[in-house]
């Protein structure tokens, strides 16, 4: 695959639902239940059950693995949280990714991740890096 800076790798939204936060809870391993219980989220302080941090990274750098080429390498991925993603129990949360190549040298492509909720930016420095 070429990289050029600025082209768009994938731009995808995904939709979760409180079965999409169970279901990770069990895959996980994290059953905290500021993920899936109102009265618990409210009780500590937040707006409303929140997605998994992880699975909120997880589903930003799917986006783009799932547009590379099968032998692409990831050498690195990180990501900076700056907003939990609230999953309302009857219309859930739509989560926007949208990946570009921001910077490309000799051996690695940077592919910058612009990661939303509600129009809110929820991952920044969302920063994933591919072998050339």
């Amino acid at each position: 695959m070429n990289y050029a800076i600025g082209d768009v790798i994938a731009e995808r939204t995904i939709h979760l639902t409180r079965e999409s936060l169970v279901r990770y809870a069990g895959a996980s391993g994290d059953f905290n239940p500021i993920h899936y219980r109102d009265d618990v989220a409210a009780s500590v302080g937040l707006p409303g059950v929140l997605a998994h941090g992880m699975l909120t990274m997880g589903i930003a750098s799917s986006v783009v693995i799932s547009s590379l080429d099968a032998d692409t390498k990831i050498i690195d991925y990180g990501v900076r949280f700056t907003r939990p993603v609230v999953v309302d129990a009857e219309n859930g949360a739509d989560v926007t990714v949208l990946a570009k190549v921001g910077a490309v040298d000799e051996i690695s492509a940077r592919i910058d991740l612009t990661v939303k909720c509600d129009e809110v930016t929820v991952l920044v420095k969302a920063q994933l890096r591919v072998a050339l």
